[in-house]
């Protein structure tokens, strides 16, 4: 202690090293913000803002000014710096680990490094041919080897945590696209790793056992882990998240472990990724972890780690030798180019659209991780060669690369907005056996636990997410309180209020879910009023990229299983996502008691119970996403799916009338059409052509489907809809169905459905999901009302890697 004491308090610096630092940090952190405020409107993500904040305080800028370089560059600073990013570079990939979507990674990790190992050959290549060049240039005569993996590397490596903060900042994570290119910058940046780890091991015995050392200490903390995080979460079993100690411990010992593997002179950012990967995947503990590294990392310490890379930059070396400038030139060069060239080549030869692959490897180009600290390690390993010049030099390349590479990439994404653009927002765009992105909403648990069961009968090629939806309560006036006038257990927090115990309840339920289904769920939160919570969930969806949104009915089944209104809200909010969602949208009529219920097998055949779900199908846009939406349940083992088609009586007979047909063909139109007859001519053309289109989708889910025997088909003539009721009620009296699953239909109805809007109470229910859930037919079956997202394409230019 007395140690640190002297150096923090030393009058060898005229300034507190510990006060300098912090003083810069905020600094950065204001010039961040005000960077961010004049280019994110030009579409500049927030690390590019980040970087010129460090730019400007760095030695090429204002750190010029002798008092300003005397009071931010000292010796200790730049050891406390070293020791902040160590720190935030271990814990910022542990989170990745965490993030990581190891469905995908197993799916999509053979075209992942097909695309990063042709990128890190030419790179090599590249990097061959630099080594004599920058040798010549520098006159470095000694430790060629060491040099030459150091350039190559340079060229080669893909800063995963800088790529994935891009793409996140530039809102295009979520795309395939983007999810691809974090996947290979990450195997990108683990072959480099790996490449270089070897050269250490086999430069002696020792490094070797120390190689073992570090694999064993690894996988002895993964196991440990997983009981931790078991252990804590029974601990904690009566709260919402485990404590801030217990998570600071678990913290503790993944840094710890990190320094001991720098100690034994390796790499330690594969340490902290795989122990995130191999963290417990669901639980209180993993929730927790998620909700303190998150918020910090992402909006404290990568500002701070990106404006130290800016900072680094210094260009006084630079300026004095032409020879330098052209060799800073060409780096730049060969970095982009070894990239652009070894990636699309191999985009070509895998049929990715050009486009797709140019992005792909600007992305890719991204710099500013491992061959930071690469540059840093071989500064005080190699001393016969390095020399500041060159570690200035090599920072500067670095630096000047992300600057340029990312506003490129921005550029790219909002030149081409439509072309990049989430397109499959329905399901009847989709493949059948594609990724199925949904988002379910639930104001309470009751109705979490709805969509849960919802989410189980889709399978497991679903990604789906949870959003609990909590309306934003009045503003307490806490000034006029003092502590000692709270009520007994009272609290300034106002976390009750947002969302309180619903909170623990839909954990609770989540965890549940997961350990049976083994169906991961991504939990958002969402708090605002009932008038402007809609535009948070369109805003989400449109994010996170999913294809239909499900929702809760406004009523909920009570213990007389009867239907009983929530609050108004609810339903108001209902009614907005329904009119604005930039997808489909589901409506669940959830009833626990009698309805829907999860449908996973038992421990043993006893308990595998098979439920029967009906889809009724009239005709037109939703109910033909309704049908396709069954697609997908009617695979589902353990439920019994039947396809009840409801057919007109009087077209039949229209059809198979000779006399009808030949009226009709000798009565030829005389004059020219008045405006009433053209649009009466219009809207026919366009019936019919719902028609066709509902014949030729009907047929082939028939062939596919129905033939295979995987679907019931029960197929009924009408006229009305009193003879609709009819057919329904002779249904449902000889099967018990636990769905039932419906389109909306369109504003003008079909014929067959005629009467029963009536005394319809629901009208964002369509009248045949209204009459379902109405109590006036009194089922006991869950009901599923499906809408249609009006404004869609099959021709899907982003969400295919293939084109």
């Amino acid at each position: 202690m007395e140690d640190i004491t002297q150096e923090l308090c030393s009058s060898i610096h005229p300034f507190n090293p510990l006060v300098s630092t912090f003083v810069q940090i905020s600094l950065m952190l204001v010039i961040a913000h005000i960077f961010n405020l004049i280019f994110k409107p030009l579409g500049q993500p927030g690390p590019i803002s980040q970087m010129l904040a460090g730019l400007v305080l760095s030695p090429s800028f204002l750190s010029q000014i002798n008092k300003i370089r005397s009071f931010f560059i000292q010796d200790p600073s730049a050891f406390y710096y070293r020791v902040f990013a160590f720190i935030s570079r271990i814990l910022f990939m542990f989170l990745i680990g965490l993030e990581m979507d190891t469905a995908y990674l197993r799916t999509n990790m053979d075209l992942a490094a097909t695309i990063a190992s042709g990128g890190l050959l030419v790179s090599f290549v590249f990097g061959i041919i630099l080594t004599y060049i920058s040798r010549f240039v520098l006159d470095i005569k000694d430790n060629t080897p060491a040099f030459s993996i150091t350039i190559t590397i340079l060229l080669a490596n893909s800063a995963s945590p800088v790529v994935m903060r891009l793409i996140d900042e530039l809102k295009f994570n979520t795309s395939e696209l983007g999810r691809l290119a974090s996947t290979t910058s990450l195997i990108n940046e683990v072959g480099c790793i790996i490449y270089y780890s070897s050269f250490v091991t086999v430069l002696s015995s020792k490094n070797f056992a120390n190689a073992i050392y570090s694999i064993i200490l690894t996988a002895l903390l993964i196991i440990i882990n997983m009981y931790l995080a078991k252990w804590f979460a029974r601990w904690n079993k009566d709260s919402k998240y485990v404590s801030n100690a217990q998570v600071l411990f678990l913290l503790v010992l993944v840094v710890s472990l990190a320094f001991s593997i720098e100690v034994l002179g390796y790499n330690s950012t594969i340490t902290g990724f795989l122990l995130g990967v191999f963290f417990p995947r669901d639980g209180k503990t993993t929730r927790t972890l998620f909700k303190k590294l998150a918020y910090s990392i992402h909006n404290f310490v990568l500002p701070i780690y990106f404006g130290y890379m800016g900072f680094q930059f210094d260009i006084r070396d630079l300026l004095k030798h032409y020879q330098n400038i052209l060799l800073v030139l060409l780096l730049l060069f060969s970095c982009i180019a070894s990239r652009m060239i070894g990636t699309l080549f191999v985009c070509h030869r895998l049929k990715i659209p050009r486009i797709k692959a140019v992005l792909l490897a600007f992305v890719l180009n991204l710099k500013g991780n491992f061959e930071l600290i690469l540059i840093d390690v071989e500064a005080g390993r190699s001393a016969t060669w390095w020399s500041p010049m060159i570690h200035r030099m090599l920072l500067i390349v670095v630096v000047l690369n992300t600057l340029i590479t990312g506003p490129i990439i921005a550029s790219i994404l909002r030149r081409n907005e439509n072309y990049f653009a989430h397109r499959n927002t329905s399901v009847e765009s989709l493949d059948p056996e594609s990724e199925f992105r949904i988002l379910s909403c639930a104001y309470e648990p009751r109705h979490a636990s709805g969509q849960l069961v919802l989410s189980a009968s889709f399978g497991s090629s679903i990604s789906p997410y949870l959003m609990h939806l909590v309306e934003l309560p009045k503003r307490r006036r806490k000034a006029k309180l003092l502590y000692n006038q709270l009520e007994d257990g009272g609290q300034y927090s106002d976390e009750e209020d947002y969302g309180g115990n619903d909170v623990l309840e839909i954990n609770e339920a989540v965890d549940s879910f997961t350990a049976q289904t083994r169906i991961r769920i991504s939990q958002v939160k969402i708090v605002n009023t009932f008038a402007n919570m809609y535009e948070d969930v369109c805003n989400a969806a449109e994010d996170l990229r999913v294809t239909i949104i499900f929702l809760p009915f406004h009523k909920h089944q009570r213990i007389d299983q009867r239907l009983e209104n929530s609050k108004e809200g609810y339903r108001t909010t209902n009614q907005k996502i329904l009119r604005h969602a930039p997808c489909s949208v589901g409506v669940l009529v959830h009833k626990n008691q009698t309805g829907f219920q999860l449908p996973v097998a038992g421990n043993n055949s006893y308990e595998n119970v098979v439920q029967h779900a009906a889809m009724l199908f009239f005709g037109g846009a939703d109910d033909r996403e309704a049908l396709a939406l069954s697609k997908r349940i009617g695979k589902n083992s353990n439920i019994n799916l039947t396809v009840i088609r409801f057919l007109y009586a009087a077209k039949k007979e229209e059809e198979s009338s000779p006399s009808s047909q030949s009226s009709s063909a000798s009565s030829p139109m005389v004059g020219e059409p008045s405006r009433k007859v053209r649009v009466l001519r219009s809207l026919s053309r366009n019936h019919e052509i719902e028609i066709a289109k509902d014949n030729v989708f009907f047929e082939e889910f028939r062939l596919r489907y129905v033939t295979a025997g995987e679907v019931g088909l029960i197929e009924r003539y009408v006229n009305n809809g009193i003879e609709t009721l009819q057919v329904l009620r002779e249904i449902m009296d000889s099967i018990e169905f636990s769905l039932f699953i419906v389109g909306k239909g369109s504003y003008g109805g079909s014929v067959m459905t005629t009467g029963l809007s009536d005394w319809e109470e629901c009208p964002e229910l369509g009248p045949v999901g209204d009459l379902l859930a109405s109590s006036d037919l009194d089922i006991k079956s869950s009901v599923l009302i499906i809408q249609q997202h009006r404004q869609y394409t099959n021709n899907s230019n982003e969400d295919s890697v293939q084109g």
